[in-house]
Parts: structure tokens; sequence; C-alpha cells
């Protein structure tokens, strides 16, 4: 059984915010600013989930993927979805070998969905029958292919990237992938000074390169630190009101959930909240859960989560509009525990 006395938690949350910070620094060698894109991956990383980018096209989606690989002595493969792609393109398929003897026989090639990160790049261009094929690899982490289940190699993360403002050919993601996706991450414009420093970088020869500064062993240790940290009952019940408050009619639905929110998170919203939520807590110094961490992940961890009504959609109102209000509605402690109702 593993030491779990304070000096052993000590120092493996203090190894934990070294070498975060190291692949931090390293990705900041190539990607200028996104602070908290950056942390967002990372946290996916940590945890052991997968993440959505979604921005514009230029803004560093697949750069800030690739670099990631860069920094992590992981196998690396960039699938990019277009319309034609079909789910054999990604997971592979039984071929017809012919031996020496001459003899035929089945044998199966790999598709590229076997690595430990998976960019999926303009995930949305690709029809819901190659979009599904993803879906019990970033579940199970195995791959079914003629009745043989086939298992991927640990860690295993799907990065995917998605352009919001072109959609004529595309498909959007059905919610049953969305909810698969541990962070949604909406990627935003530079600054003046940070457009600055992309020139500087871009355009007078510089190729800066992060260095490999961890491996998956350390990896896959780190996920199970994570899960260690510490939630108060009433912290956890403050994620879990976060959660329900988002569902239309619900005992704690807020009136813009009502208003505007169709269906709302699954419970793997409240999952990725309080997993989430650890992170923050160590990168902090902590060993428990507050308040605050959880609300600094509430968005990219509920986002994508909830559908939104008619009305919100002719309104132009956006999911983030909407959770921001309910947030402002879910008081810290409940003045008393709800029954549980089988």
């Amino acid at each position: 059984m593993a030491d779990a006395s304070p000096d052993s938690m000590e120092a493996r949350a203090e190894d934990f915010r070294a070498r975060y910070n190291q692949v931090k620094a390293e990705i900041s060698k190539v990607i200028v600013g996104h602070d908290e894109i950056v942390h967002g991956v990372l946290t996916c990383l940590f945890i052991g989930g997968h993440a959505l980018l979604e921005g514009v096209p230029g803004l560093g989606k697949t750069l800030l993927v690739r670099t990631l690989a860069d920094a992590l002595s992981l196998d690396f493969n960039r699938i990019q979805f277009t319309p034609d792609l079909m789910p054999a393109d990604i997971v592979g398929t039984n071929v017809v070998m012919e031996g020496p003897d001459g003899r035929r026989s089945f044998q199966f090639q790999r598709g590229p969905i076997f690595s430990q990160i998976v960019l999926a790049d303009e995930i949305n261009r690709a029809t819901p029958k190659t979009q599904s094929a993803l879906l019990e690899a970033m579940q199970e982490h195995s791959v079914t292919v003629g009745g043989t289940i086939h298992r991927l190699k640990e860690p295993f993360f799907v990065m995917a990237t998605q352009n919001p403002i072109e959609q004529e050919g595309t498909y959007p993601l059905p919610e049953a992938q969305l909810d698969r996706f541990l962070f949604k991450l909406v990627v935003g414009y530079s600054t003046r000074d940070e457009l600055a420093t992309i020139l500087d970088r871009t355009t007078r020869g510089e190729r800066p390169k992060a260095e490999k500064v961890m491996d998956g062993e350390t990896l896959l240790r780190f996920q199970e630190l994570v899960r260690e940290v510490l939630v108060a009952p009433h912290v956890q019940d403050y994620a879990i009101r976060l959660a329900l408050a988002t569902h239309p009619r619900g005992p704690f639905a807020a009136a813009a959930t009502n208003q505007y929110i169709r269906w709302g998170s699954s419970p793997r919203g409240v999952q990725t909240l309080v997993l989430a939520a650890k992170v923050r807590a160590l990168l902090d110094g902590r060993y428990n859960v507050s308040f605050e961490d959880l609300r600094r992940v509430y968005l990219p961890s509920l986002r994508h989560r909830v559908l939104l009504n008619f009305e919100a959609q002719a309104e132009g109102i956006e999911p983030d509009e909407v959770l921001l209000k309910v947030l402002e509605t879910v008081p810290e402690k409940a003045e008393s525990r709800p029954v549980a109702v089988a």
C-alpha cells in the first residue's frame, strides 16, 4: 500500500507543481499567451481526459497540441478530418496478407488512433459515422474491429479542434460525443503585445521548440495523485448543486435555466468539476478543494454539456452567458441537503 503520510503527500504535490510548470514553460517557448487555454489543456492531461479546442483559424490551436506532444515523451498522431474520411481511416481495418508459403490470412492494420496523443483536427468536418469511430476509443480506450478488442496504449488523449464560423459542409458534434470531452476551451484572439511577440518569433527566422520533460509513466503517477486530493462534503455538495442548477424545471434550477436551457449537464459534468478543481488546488499548494477552485473550472467543464433551447438561439445567447447567470444564483452552502430519491 502506498505511503499516505503528510510528508509523502507534500513531496509528491511539490513534484507535481514543479513538473506541471516545467511542461507549461516548454509550451510557452512556442505558444504566446493563451495562459488559460494552456492551463485547460494541461488540466485535461493530468486528469486523463480529452479536450475540445474551438476557435477561428490561425489562433494556434493545432500548434498548441503539437507543442504539447513535443514536451512529452508520448506517441503523437494527427488526423485531418475531411468529409470523405472513413471510420477505417481512423481505427484501422483487417487486410488480407499473403505469407511466404502462399497462404492468405487477415491481419489487423492499426489506424492513427493507436497513439497516446491524437490530434483530431477540424473534427466537425467529418461525417457523423466517422466521428462516432472516436466514441469507443475516447470512452473505453480501446478499439473493436472484426469482433476483436484492441487496447490503446496508456496514457491516451484526444485533443480535437473545430472552427465555429465555417458551418457549410460541416457536421456539428452530437451531444453524446461532446460529453466525452472533459473540457471545451474557447480560443480567443491575441492581444497587441502578444501579436508583437508572435511576429518577433515567426518573422525573424527563430524556430523555438519545446524539449521533452515528462514521460507517460510519470503522467500516470500524477493522475493518481490528483484523485487523492480531498473534497469536503459541503464543497462536493456545491459542485453537485452547480450541475443540478442546469437542469430545467429541477429543484435547483435557476430562472435562466428554465428560460434558456433545454437539457442540462450529465453526471460527467460534476465529475469534471471536481477533478479539475483538484488540479487547481494542487497548483495552489493545497490538498483540499475550495469553492473558488470549482468556480475557476466551471465554464470549460459545463459549456458543452448544456443544450440551449430555441429562445436562446433566437436571441443569440451563448452557453457561457447562461451559465454565468446560473452560477450567480447558486449559494456556496445549502440550507438543507436534499433527500436522495430511489
